[in-house]
């Protein structure tokens, strides 16, 4: 009888693999599925490959060459890959069946690492089209129904529609334009952009020479100058603050040449009129910075008055806040006032460096070593893990945000793979576990940006959701079931509690810095992740997009 997957027979015919009690039918019927299903294959990997690391051992996962999430690692294509059968079993077993294992570990030796059939170096959005990134932004109010943007954005091609506030775009030319709502802004190439609408700000260094801004009513060609530019829906002027540009009036007019202290104006009836440039006109443009640091000490002080808050919460275990986050006593005060937490963390390796505004500390993850140890008692039914991040690489097949030691019943592993995936690895009773993995939602244009994470693992719901900047990227349901446990986990890294194999896998650092983390002791709602994200982002106001 030939075998379907996902069904009942396929799992009573691994099973019967795994033990040693496969009947030549079974192994027929296997070994057939096996070769047209890849999926099926995948989850036949899986299961050998995690009996084959639990059979005979008195305590699981300890002196394998993997624990669970050894089906996720990158397995050895060396010879000292474990048969799926104990050795007392495997001579008597017909030759079919080590025929069908062999063929599934043959498929491990090619290659094969796991999660999902996911490939190793797959990474979807890895190139970006960007031409410019968001600098800086002063009580930015943007068109609304757009996708949020933070300090730090790349920008692609496409409109940005700023109806209130200050914005600063650096193009990758090295140009830098200064618009104030309300203003529409074209990005087109990193050396190109039209103005529509609104006042705007230009310098351009001797690198981005040439660079080109157009409105309705005439083209501006940069030769190396800071100049403002005022377009309404009647007219544009230019105002050359240093240096010189080139102007082409949408007229057929001859092109004009403006140096510093000089301006023109133009509409579509009438030739461009020499004016005297207005410094005074574009003050607000020129504040940019100063009018930056204080928006960033206001949102700052936001931030520690919503923390206090929050530490109020008796759901929350561990509250890492990285206010003091320094030397000499390595200490991490968990800022949490439940009766149950532990009163801190211990930093091994890290670095102090600059957070999400420019007075606040956070950690930074640079090498191997670097890490937080943490304790955290008791059994829950369900768990919330939050965190602001900033990844500067994956460099690791799996690069570790949170982990427990070991793999005993209860614990989780929460990580990044190294194709911008998120993962949550659930731990149940023997030759059980649970991987939650999301799609490739970290491309490499998020790197060095701070990000939020949070993976929502609830029990009664039987869920398990991932989220990134407050918005679920994947949800899937819960096979494992409570209680879940933490014990002695570790932030940024991972210790494999007792592993002694030399194998890369095991290596899981984080690269990147960390500013906060939240671990509660309940399934937060999705309004309440998407709360926790706000009120610790840079800027509270709407978000920013393009169309």
């Amino acid at each position: 009888m030939p075998l379907a997957f996902p069904s009942s027979e396929f799992d009573d015919a691994v099973a019967a693999v795994c033990h040693g009690l496969v009947s030549a039918d079974q192994a027929q019927a296997l070994n057939a599925l096996l070769r047209q299903n890849p999926a099926a294959r995948d989850e036949y990997i899986l299961r050998i490959e995690l009996h084959s690391r639990l059979a005979g051992q008195r305590e699981p996962f300890i002196t394998g060459a993997r624990g669970a999430e050894g089906s996720t690692a990158t397995p050895d294509p060396g010879p000292t890959l474990p048969s799926a059968l104990p050795v007392s079993q495997r001579s008597r077993l017909p030759n079919w069946t080590v025929v069908a294992a062999a063929a599934c570990l043959a498929v491990l030796a090619a290659g094969w690492w796991g999660w999902n059939g996911g490939r190793k170096d797959e990474r979807k959005g890895a190139t970006s089209q960007a031409v410019a990134v968001l600098n800086r932004v002063v009580k930015a109010r943007w068109t609304p129904g757009s996708q949020p943007l933070e300090p730090g954005s790349p920008l692609e091609p496409g409109w940005l529609r700023l109806d209130s506030g200050l914005a600063q775009v650096v193009f990758y030319s090295g140009a830098r334009v200064v618009m104030e709502g309300p203003a529409e802004f074209q990005l087109i190439s990193p050396g190109e952009v039209i103005c529509r609408t609104g006042r705007f700000m230009a310098e351009v260094p001797t690198q981005a020479i040439g660079f080109r801004l157009r409105t309705p009513w005439m083209d501006i060609t940069d030769l190396g100058t800071q100049f403002g530019v005022d377009v309404s829906a009647l007219r544009a002027e230019v105002h050359v603050f240093k240096g010189s540009i080139e102007i082409q009036p949408a007229m057929a007019s001859p092109k004009l040449k403006l140096d510093e202290g000089s301006g023109a104006a133009a509409d579509h009836a009438n030739p461009p009129v020499l004016i005297t440039a207005n410094r005074t006109g574009f003050a607000s443009l020129f504040d940019l910075q100063a009018k930056a640091v204080d928006s960033d000490f206001s949102r700052y002080a936001q931030w520690r008055e919503a923390s206090q808050e929050l530490n109020r919460d008796p759901s929350l275990l561990v509250h890492f806040d990285f206010e003091q986050a320094a030397p000499p006593d390595w200490l991490l005060p968990n800022t949490s006032r439940a009766s149950t937490a532990e009163p801190s963390g211990t930093i091994v390796g890290c670095q102090s460096t600059e957070g999400r505004w420019p007075k606040k500390p956070a950690l930074e993850f640079r090498g191997v070593s670097d890490r937080i140890r943490l304790r955290v008692p008791g059994e829950f039914n369900s768990m919330t893990l939050a965190a602001w991040v900033r990844i500067q690489g994956l460099d690791r097949e799996f690069n570790s945000l949170f982990m427990c030691d070991g793999f005993s019943p209860g614990t989780v592993h929460w990580l990044i793979r190294k194709d911008g995936v998120l993962g949550l690895t659930i731990i149940g009773p023997p030759d059980n576990y649970q991987i939650v993995a999301s799609p490739s939602v970290l491309p490499l244009d998020q790197f060095g940006r701070w990000i939020h994470l949070a993976v929502v693992l609830d029990g009664n719901a039987k869920r398990v959701t991932h989220y990134l900047n407050g918005r679920p990227v994947a949800g899937r349901t819960l096979r494992i079931r409570p209680p879940f446990r933490v014990g002695i986990a570790e932030l940024g890294n991972w210790n494999a509690d007792g592993f002694t194999q030399n194998d890369p896998a095991l290596i899981r650092n984080f690269s990147g810095a960390m500013d906060e983390f939240c671990l509660f002791n309940r399934a937060l709602t999705a309004d309440e992740v998407r709360a926790l994200r706000d009120s610790g982002r840079q800027q509270p106001e709407p978000g920013a997009g393009q169309r």
